[in-house]
């Protein structure tokens, strides 16, 4: 989903026709303020987010915005693509080197904005993928991250057993759970999952 946050109305409706002809669904907001609240609410679309986002707006500007998601840790799960019809080098540096994905000048043309914003929503998908790896990780006990380690080593139950001090049915029990937390079916799904 593309999130548009930008004052101006026409600018909004613009965008959003502008992604509607990439088959990009989209979503626009007239503040910083009204956005937020969208990200507060933690309803991100599972194939990837990407934010057009205004510099120059009343009540919140879009370096504030970008501050928020910044201090939230979302600026991956968010890439935000500035854009501003004020050149303002500085800005643009220091917003790129806190992770602003991309900065672009209007007038701007518009197949580079769509292309950055295609690229923006992959890797919006890859952090969500990434991030959910990471949660079902954090479901496996101590035990079964060694047992975990020692298969993506390579090694077969027996051995797993005999470096761990435990019985290799204990191990096939293990096995099955880390499986069924990490949602694979097998040790090389296993391993291309955690790669």
């Amino acid at each position: 989903m593309l999130h548009i946050v930008d004052d101006e109305e026409v600018v909004r409706d613009s965008l959003s026709w502008l992604a509607s002809s990439r088959a990009i669904a989209a979503a626009s907001y007239d503040s910083g303020v009204k956005f937020l609240a969208w990200v507060e609410s933690g309803q991100f679309d599972p194939a990837g987010d990407c934010v057009l986002l205004d510099v120059r707006m009343p009540d919140m500007n879009g370096v504030a915005v970008f501050d928020q998601l910044h201090a939230r840790g979302l600026t991956q799960r968010l890439p935000v693509i500035f854009l501003t019809g004020h050149g303002d080098v500085p800005m643009a540096v220091d917003t790129l080197k806190r992770g602003a994905f991309d900065f672009f000048e209007k007038p701007f043309n518009d197949n580079d904005l769509m292309d950055r914003v295609q690229q923006g929503l992959a890797k919006s998908l890859h952090a969500s993928a990434s991030a959910a790896v990471h949660a079902r990780l954090a479901t496996l006990s101590s035990r079964e991250r060694e047992v975990l380690d020692l298969i993506l080593a390579g090694k077969m139950n027996k051995v797993v057993a005999d470096e761990l001090g435990i019985s290799m049915r204990t191990v096939e029990v293990h096995r099955a759970h880390i499986f069924d937390k990490m949602q694979v079916k097998t040790a090389v799904e296993l391993a291309g999952l955690l790669k």
